[in-house]
């Protein structure tokens, strides 16, 4: 086995920024929602994803995975969601034992209530940095980065 080849100074600056990028972006994102909607991001996604989805429905786990939660977060979640009328959980017509959440009307309007804020908070925290940049090459490594994993 060869012997790691160090880091270039350019490598460690972008290890480094993107380290602190993973970890302030998610919150700045947040931050925005919950001053401005009174909504997580968390909560945003859900209602997101659901909407994306042919009839707005997606089994329970599936909505955990795709919001990259734990099924027992996604219950304890989509409860408080089921709450403020934004979903409904219903039972999966091709298995009983699980659930199927569904947006509602309600929820779409949420949504669509809460779109403009995030919209507004990615491009002032992430796209107002990339300007000069390859989007698609830098999604395309994004993508082949995550899919390595």
């Amino acid at each position: 086995m060869p012997a790691p080849v160090p880091l270039s100074p350019d490598e460690e600056a972008l290890m480094r920024a993107l380290g602190r990028f993973l970890l302030v972006m998610p919150r700045a994102l947040d931050a925005d929602l919950i001053r401005e909607q009174r909504m997580s991001a968390s909560e945003y996604t859900v209602l997101r994803h659901l909407s994306e989805t042919p009839g707005q429905l997606m089994r329970m786990s599936e909505l955990a995975t795709a919001c990259d939660m734990s099924l027992s977060g996604m219950t304890r979640l989509a409860a408080k969601l089921e709450s403020g009328g934004y979903l409904r959980r219903i039972r999966c017509e091709e298995d009983a034992r699980g659930a199927n959440a569904v947006l509602t009307e309600k929820g779409l309007a949420r949504l669509q209530e809460a779109w403009p804020t995030h919209l507004a908070s990615v491009r002032r925290h992430i796209f107002d940095h990339l300007d000069g940049l390859d989007l698609r090459r830098l999604a395309d490594a994004f993508a082949s980065m995550a899919s390595d994993t």
